[in-house]
Formats: structure tokens, sequence, C-alpha cells
């Protein structure tokens, strides 16, 4: 089953956990040093919140799947549509280890899709390993996004 996934960056974290956790009717799932997350069930959704020093608003968008083979079913779908993508299998990012790809649409919004393997006890590993997207270099945690097949090395993006 999937899960739709949003990620909003915030500039106070203690603040939008009070305001989110009010519009939702319930505390989050997960609370971090610069992270929380929401795992809702109706609707079906899971919305993540951080202050890692991104401009405050819409930082990404994704799709949830329960398996690697509901992962791979979607990686398909946009590659039969020729969109172009970036994968990132054993990510550790947003306090989790998964197998995800990225994409972003025609507005340069990047979308994630991703199923997660377990937990981690970081944020993720910025310092600790780096993945090459075309010229550009990338913590593991965040992939550019890439826009009519060349990376985006203006923005890069995080669960």
């Amino acid at each position: 089953m999937k899960r739709f996934h949003i990620h909003v960056a915030v500039d106070d974290l203690a603040a939008n956990i009070g305001f989110y956790s009010g519009v939702f009717g319930q505390q989050p799932a997960v609370v971090k040093e610069h992270y929380a997350k929401w795992m809702l069930d109706d609707p079906r959704v899971n919305f993540a919140i951080s202050n890692r020093g991104l401009k405050a608003g819409v930082d990404h968008l994704g799709i949830q799947v329960d398996s690697d083979e509901e992962l791979a079913v979607l990686r398909d779908q946009v590659r039969n549509a020729d969109i172009a993508a970036r994968d990132q299998p054993g990510a550790a990012c947003c306090y989790a280890n998964s197998n995800k790809y990225w994409i972003t649409d025609p507005q340069g919004i990047a979308w994630e899709t991703y199923h997660t393997l377990g937990s981690i006890p970081t944020f993720g590993q910025d310092a600790k390993s780096a993945v090459k997207v075309g010229s550009a270099v990338a913590s593991a945690c965040c992939v550019p996004g890439t826009k009519t097949g060349e990376p985006d090395t203006a923005r890069s993006t995080c669960c």
C-alpha cells in the first residue's frame, strides 16, 4: 500500500510541532532534534517537517511504499515515461535507511519515491559519505533532483 509523503522545511520546529499536532489531532510519531514526522492513516500521509537550514516551505513531495517490489513498479513507470530519475539505494536520511529514487516535476518540485528499510540514530550521513550526480557531489542523504535529464545542482532535498 502506498502512502503520500510531504516534507516541509520550517523555521521553528517546536512551534510547528504544536501547530501540526493541533491540525492532525495527534502528536508526531517521531520527534528528533531537527525533525518530526506524523504517520497519518486518514488520509494515508507521511507528513514530515525539519529545520535543517533550508528555505521554509514545501521541500519535496513523495510516495512511500511498503516493499522494494512496489518501488520497482513505480520506478519502471517513470522509466517508461522517459522521466529522468536518480536512484539512491541504501540511503541514510531522515533517521531512516531507505531504497529510493528522485525525480523533479516541470515546476522544479522534487519527488522522492522510497521504501524504508529501518531506522537509524541520526538525521543522515551528510558528512560521512557522498553521491556523485553528474559533475556535482551531494550528500548521501540529499541527492539533487533532475529536470530534463540534467542534475539540478542548485537544490538538494532530503526526506
